[in-house]
């Protein structure tokens, strides 16, 4: 700390609650009692010619005060308003010891001055950045006049003090000031002080800059609207309303429940309390334009006429007898509750969910259509293939920018009616990611016990959907969620046969394809033969869309041989290859297992059923199975057990045990489709047998059923599927599990009269039975 380099002396004293005077500041002081009496004792005592000086002091409520300021008094006058005044400059800091005597009425202090510390290369720096500091918050206010002051100031302590004047200082941070002897520490503080109350004014100008953007942008538009509303008065397109009245007129006039009419009320006065540049007004004017457009109490009414209902069913698809069932009797159901005076509107469980599961091309979509026009409902289809957000189902909340109510409240606000037909496509290819499980959200959708109170997160009110029919189309019932397929009720579209191919092709496809190619009947004819060809050798599907993709180009190659010779056309078999180019598929079955150790299944795929060939081989080397083919976990734990039954049981099949401590390989081919699932092991053990035995498998036998390691034939699924790929393929006999021998009821009669179907229990009988007899074998080298 600095030491003083002047004795004690006697001074009058002046206490001063504002303000505070540090050195080198010239300021006014109001003179009461006190004062008055220090100011006169000090022109009393001063010299001949010198100016008088006192002590003037902070005025302190809990403490005396330790220092103060000499100050010289430079006037004493009046001030405007009537008061005594006097202006005053800072000289000295001092330091305030006892008390002391001297004339008049005035109190006298004892001080001390305090000499100005040594300036060090440290206090210099900190004296420039200070400086800095300053002149940036001067300049932020435009006082140039007191830049150029600053600017000239040298000495640090002069300028430490200059802080005096500072307004957002508060009277405590300048009596520490004014206490703080070293120069150094006065110029921290103020460092400090100055760089908060800096960041501080630039975040408020920040802050005062944007809110007069905003306040000027605002005005700007409401200048604009307001003559953008003149405008409009004069050339007579509005009144210049807010639309508020308008959307009241609306809801008064729409027929809705009572829930949602008081809901869209208090929407409309949100509106009317809203300011025509807040965004909120169109996030309502929308929801309330949505809510409005719905068909809350508009229904059409079912067709009581089953004979008419069950006529544009049969007439729109061949076959599909379950569907067509299950929509008769509905009707047949409503009509009664109807007859009777019960309710048939709403409620719980008056709708249906159906599911439509099978293969691609058997006429699940356009089912849909022809169920709502034999209903006599309105038709909407909602494509669910690849959704995986939530909120397509749901809906978004009404914060989110862009939001909309989910697909299901679009379909009912397209049908225009609360009782439509749903058709929810695809429903087996629904994901889920971060944004949810849509699966999920279907659940309350599709639960006629919960669908009647269906809240959309966009509405935010009850839909009652217990009307509604759904139905859903899947490939793939595994690919549904168990949860959402016990909401619905399960039917099973296998695919076709033969003959229903040929009755579709002659009822719908053929006509169809000349219409859209403009050929009449009478132009071209297409006989039977040639579209059981096209359907057995050039189509493997259990549907029929490649079977009328070919027609379609059928009939514009005979179009274009119109054009250039006259004369009915008329295509038989043998002009195929023609029009459609060789058959792309042949019997390959007896191809295939020429050679022994290749058996003959039978699988289900997302496509139907189909033919599914197993290799079997040994190699020399230590005992050990390898599987290829791209089989599932499921399908190698068939092959392990295949293997470990043959080996317990060669002696029971006729097999060389040393044959099968070989290197066995099991090979699936179509390498490239994954495959699983258990109903390939009794195909398996016969490969493998016939591997073992050299004895070939015969080419028109195929096979289907899950094995134990006791050589149990088990039960298996699709086994409708299974026979129609097996017919497709031209195979004559199948071996079936026994205790799916009661589902050979939905088996259709042609199928089972063109195969000779053995249900089995023991896997050794479908082995004897399978293969060729031991003295027509060719013998495995």
């Amino acid at each position: 700390m600095p030491e003083a380099t002047h004795s004690p002396r006697p001074v009058p004293v002046l206490f001063a609650s504002e303000p505070i005077v540090l050195p080198g500041m010239v300021v006014p002081i109001e003179l009461d009692d006190a004062a008055r009496a220090a100011v006169e004792a000090a022109q009393a005592t001063a010299a001949a010619g010198e100016t008088a000086t006192l002590l003037i002091a902070p005025r302190l409520d809990d403490r005396y005060p330790t220092y103060g300021v000499l100050a010289s008094i430079l006037q004493v006058g009046r001030v405007p308003g009537g008061g005594a005044a006097a202006v005053v400059r800072g000289e000295k800091r001092a330091h305030i010891g006892s008390g002391a005597t001297g004339p008049g009425a005035a109190l006298w202090v004892s001080v001390t001055e305090v000499a100005d510390s040594e300036i060090t290369d440290e206090t210099t720096a900190l004296a420039t950045e200070y400086k800095k500091l300053l002149l940036a918050m001067l300049q932020r206010r435009e006082a140039w006049q007191i830049v150029d002051v600053v600017n000239k100031i040298s000495d640090p302590s002069a300028l430490a003090d200059t802080a005096g004047y500072a307004s957002y200082l508060s009277d405590v941070q300048k009596r520490e000031l004014l206490e703080t002897e070293d120069v150094g520490r006065r110029l921290r503080l103020l460092i400090n002080w100055t760089g908060e109350h800096l960041a501080e004014v630039e975040v408020t100008d920040k802050i005062a800059e944007d809110v007069r953007a905003g306040m000027d942008k605002q005005q700007k538009e409401f200048l604009l609207r307001q003559q953008l509303a003149a405008i409009r008065k004069e050339l007579g397109e509005t009144d210049g309303s807010d639309g508020s009245d308008d959307y009241r007129a609306r809801i008064d006039a729409a027929d809705l429940p009572d829930d949602v009419r008081d809901a869209a009320l208090r929407e409309v006065g949100k509106l009317e309390r809203s300011s025509e540049q807040s965004p909120e007004g169109g996030w309502i004017r929308t929801w309330l334009d949505t809510v409005l457009d719905l068909p809350w109490n508009q229904r059409t009414v079912d067709s009581a006429d089953l004979a008419g209902a069950r006529q544009i069913l049969d007439a729109d698809h061949h076959g599909l007898d379950d569907v067509k069932d299950r929509i008769v009797e509905y009707l047949a159901v409503r009509a009664r509750r109807a007859q009777r005076g019960m309710a048939v509107v709403g409620g719980r469980g008056s709708g249906a969910v159906m599911v439509l599961a099978g293969p691609p091309g058997v006429g699940k979509t356009s089912l849909g259509e022809s169920v709502a026009r034999a209903l006599g409902r309105k038709f909407v289809r909602v494509a669910l293939g690849g959704v995986r957000d939530e909120a397509e189902i749901r809906g978004h909340r009404r914060t989110y920018v862009g939001a909309l109510p989910g697909r299901i409240v679009r379909a009912i606000g397209e049908a225009g009616s609360m009782n439509p037909v749903v058709l929810l496509d695809e429903i087996d290819k629904v994901g889920s990611d971060y944004r949810g499980d849509p699966a999920a959200a279907l659940l309350e959708v599709l639960d006629p016990a919960q669908n009647h109170t269906f809240r959309d997160h966009y509405l935010d009110l009850d839909l009652d959907l217990s009307d509604v029919v759904f139905l859903a189309a899947a490939n793939v019932v595994e690919n549904i969620p168990t949860a959402l397929l016990d909401r619905m009720e399960l039917v099973e579209i296998d695919g076709y046969t033969a003959d229903d191919k040929l009755a579709i092709a002659q009822d719908f496809l053929l006509p169809r394809q000349r219409d859209r190619a403009a050929l009449g009947a009478d132009e071209v004819t297409v006989t039977e033969a040639a579209l059981r060809k096209i359907a057995a050798d050039y189509t493997r599907e259990p549907g029929v869309r490649q079977f009328e993709r070919l027609l379609a180009k059928m009939m514009r190659k005979v179009a274009t041989k119109l054009a250039a010779e006259a004369g009915p056309v008329v295509v038989d078999e043998p002009d195929l290859v023609s029009y459609l180019g060789r058959p792309r598929f042949t019997p390959e079955s007896a191809e295939r297992t020429a050679v022994p150790g290749v058996a003959t299944g039978l699988a289900v795929t997302g496509l139907g059923g189909d033919v599914l060939y197993i290799e079997a081989g040994g190699t020399d080397g230590e005992g050990s199975l390898q599987l290829t083919g791209q089989l599932g976990d499921v399908m190698k734990e068939s092959a392990q057990i295949a293997l470990s039954y043959v080996r317990a049981h060669a002696d029971q099949l006729g097999v060389d045990a040393a044959l099968l401590d070989r290197r066995i390989h099991v090979h699936v081919p179509a390498g490239a489709v994954p495959k699983d699932g258990p109903s390939a092991g009794v195909t398996m053990v016969t490969a493998l047998v016939s591997m073992a035995t050299g004895r070939q498998v015969r080419s028109d036998v195929g096979m289907t059923g899950e094995v134990t390691l006791n050589g149990r034939v088990l039960p298996i699924g699709g086994l409708k599927q299974k026979l129609l790929a097996a017919q497709r393929a031209g195979l004559s006999t199948v071996f079936i599990p026994a205790r799916n021998e009661a589902d050979l009821d939905d088996v259709p009669a042609e199928v089972l009269a063109a195969l000779d179907v053995r249900p089995m229990t023991d896997v050794a009988d479908i082995v004897a039975q399978a293969l060729e007899p031991a003295q027509s074998a060719v013998q495995a080298a």
